[in-house]
């Protein structure tokens, strides 16, 4: 089975990459804005399967989605507007810990004449920035990073530098969280075969990754459909 990424995030490429597993890349394209009353766990899991739905799936591939968004108390932050709503975004998000949601979907085409096999999670970690002067931020936004990240900045790049510390999987706040991932695939492809949950994607037996589908230390703070997440554990509440 042969695994297509429906982004063109670099850093899910990246991030897909440091652990050895090839991706055809497919980008979606597809309306981000979020709905009147959507909830964050909703709002992501809900882009991730459109995402994921948009592109073309063949069989023997294995489409994975996936959709991240801040959230500060009860608002999600996405992409700046100018530098004006970043440097307003960064203001908020001082000294206070806010949380990066991801919801990953994972789609296999079915039988010929059949439904896809698909499958939905959402993983969370709480970010604590430090306190920013309005000259960090301002050097910050002069760098042109903040302008095209979910609520303006990036862990990964200069944007770690205004990082106090991280609860929860790193790689979930730089877009894609490597043990969801194992997740859904396994919960995908054993909707496509009845082999005892173990994945058989060519490319992660070659990384070492063949897992059975089985509970992960790495996802305690993931949720999957039919599931809401209490208040404090998938989102923890927001200090200051």
């Amino acid at each position: 089975m042969r695994l297509v990424l429906a982004s063109q995030s670099p850093r899910r490429r990246e991030l897909l990459a440091s652990v050895g597993i090839p991706v055809d890349v497919r980008p979606a394209d597809t309306d981000e804005s979020a709905r009147v009353g959507e909830g964050a766990d909703e709002y992501v899991r809900r882009l991730a399967r459109e995402k994921a739905r948009a592109v073309a799936c063949s069989e023997g591939e294995l489409v994975l989605a996936a959709d991240t968004a801040v959230v500060l108390g009860s608002e999600i932050l996405g992409k700046p507007r100018d530098e004006g709503d970043a440097r307003r975004m960064l203001r908020a998000l001082s000294g206070r810990t806010h949380v990066v949601a991801t919801g990953v979907h994972g789609l296999a085409a079915g039988a010929p004449g059949g439904a896809p096999r698909e499958e939905t999670l959402a993983v969370s970690s709480a970010v604590r920035f430090v306190t920013l002067s309005e000259e960090r931020i301002a050097w910050y936004v002069a760098t042109g990073e903040p302008l095209d990240k979910a609520g303006a900045y990036a862990v990964q790049g200069a944007g770690g530098s205004l990082v106090r510390g991280i609860a929860g999987s790193v790689s979930n706040v730089v877009g894609l969280p490597l043990a969801g991932k194992n997740e859904i695939i396994a919960l995908v492809h054993s909707r496509c075969r009845d082999d005892g949950g173990f994945v058989e994607i060519p490319q992660m037996r070659q990384s070492g990754l063949r897992r059975p589908l089985a509970a992960d230390p790495g996802l305690e703070s993931h949720t999957r459909p039919g599931r809401p997440p209490e208040h404090g554990s998938v989102f923890p509440r927001p200090a200051g």
